[in-house]
């Protein structure tokens, strides 16, 4: 029989244990955790409660609290490896961002457990293997599985094959001398690249690869991936024309298209969430730097919050970030990107849009939030939202300057008075 008690046991099992450890009751008060927890959840804190799981969490995972209020059993697992992607953008582009795994079960009434686990690398590796999964598909699928066409370096079709017919439902000889881009119903949302951008970049670089949605003959939508391949005559520099395969992806079905939703966009309000903005704040960040379009980001914060929750309780305020979002995303253009940063806080990601375009944006946004009335028990609720305006060329391409700059010009609307918007032209003035 050992000698040691079952507490001196226990306190060994959690010291030792390499996986973060929480008790805490249903409002995220923590009962107990084990240093490893720790080591998690002290650094995302920040100003906010650390011994609130819900609120040290608030900025990176807001959608927790509205998942665990969801779950109606009186016990079970609420939730299994939910990822918490901590970083917008690695502060070195070698660096790996890092992603959290929780997993949260109900244990009783007020009782729940979590466990905090680094995923950073496991998430790295599935990216770089769905990056070879795409490569391999396009080696070892058969070659009649693509439509091949050629086009004219502004983007005129010159031919077509059978392939193009069938995928298409537009006949070859009825496409001849017409743009590809009139052809394929493409839709640049999402700051995917107009036909026109691919074309710079593939007689720059050789060849350009982007998926997204094209349109049938009948209307219908679907999944393509089009790889667009520069041609030049013998002792040219520049390129005479384009080749052009398009790919039908059968992957994007109700079920794929509902995951992707899952993945991309927040629980509570269905803004996109912050993974889903720093990879896009990523990928046109990429794009600015072949192409130099403009980039806007908007970043607000909803005035005196906190107040609400204290004073109405968290449904209440549940019920104005969904408002926000209904009202912003109206507004939103098709290249745009809402999302929820955490807590009351938001992000606008605005490919295309110069810093007046998108001054005036986060105007109307925000006068759109000041107009939101919302009934309570204690009359009706107004809210008002203070927001920074910043582009990419102020900060020479640097992601971190960018969230930095609008972040400050937040803070500077908010030290002013709030219910305002500070932009390059307003904080000079």
């Amino acid at each position: 029989m050992s000698d040691r008690s079952s507490e001196e046991e226990l306190l060994e099992f959690l010291y030792a244990c390499p996986v973060g450890l929480i008790e805490c009751d249903s409002s995220g008060a923590i009962a107990m955790m084990n240093p490893h927890a720790m080591q998690h959840l002290l650094p995302l804190a920040g100003p906010r409660d650390p011994g609130n799981l819900f609120a040290a969490l608030e900025h990176h995972a807001p959608e927790l609290r509205s998942i665990v209020a969801a779950y109606a059993p009186a016990t079970g697992r609420i939730c299994d490896g939910h990822r918490i992607f901590v970083d917008l953008a690695a502060r070195r582009r070698t660096t790996t961002p890092k992603v959290l795994a929780c997993t949260l079960v109900k244990l009783g009434p007020d009782r729940l457990m979590a466990t905090l686990s680094d995923i950073s690398e496991q998430v790295a590796q599935e990216a770089r293997l769905r990056q070879a999964d795409t490569w391999f598909a396009t080696l070892l699928d058969s070659v009649s599985h693509y439509a091949a066409l050629t086009i004219t370096p502004s983007g005129e079709i010159q031919s077509a094959d059978a392939c193009f017919a069938r995928q298409t439902g537009h006949a070859a000889v009825d496409v001849i001398g017409r743009h590809l881009a009139e052809i394929g119903g493409s839709e640049p949302s999402g700051g995917d690249l107009r036909l026109d951008e691919q074309l710079l970049i593939a007689a720059r670089e050789g060849w350009h690869l982007q998926e997204g949605w094209q349109q049938r003959a009948d209307g219908e939508r679907y999944w393509c991936q089009r790889l667009v391949v520069a041609r030049s005559e013998r002792g040219e520099p520049r390129a005479s024309g384009f080749s052009v395969i398009l790919r039908d992806v059968p992957r994007r079905g109700e079920a794929a298209e509902d995951m992707r939703r899952l993945l991309n966009h927040d629980h509570l309000t269905g803004a996109a969430n912050r993974r889903h903005f720093g990879e896009v704040l990523k990928r046109e960040q990429r794009h600015w730097r072949e192409l130099r379009q403009s980039l806007s980001l908007i970043v607000l914060d909803l005035d005196h919050f906190k107040a609400v929750n204290d004073t109405h309780g968290h449904p209440v305020g549940d019920t104005l970030l969904r408002r926000v979002t209904d009202v912003c995303t109206a507004l939103l253009p098709p290249c745009g990107i809402f999302a929820r940063l955490g807590g009351e806080e938001f992000g606008v990601l605005l490919p295309r849009y110069d810093e007046d375009q998108a001054a005036a944006l986060a105007e109307a946004m925000r006068a759109a939030i000041a107009g939101i009335a919302v009934d309570t028990p204690r009359g009706g609720l107004h809210v008002t939202a203070s927001l920074g305006c910043a582009t990419l060329n102020e900060t020479d391409g640097s992601i971190d300057a960018l969230l930095a700059l609008a972040d400050d010009r937040l803070y500077a609307a908010k030290h002013a008075g709030r219910n305002r918007v500070r932009s390059r032209e307003t904080a000079t003035a």
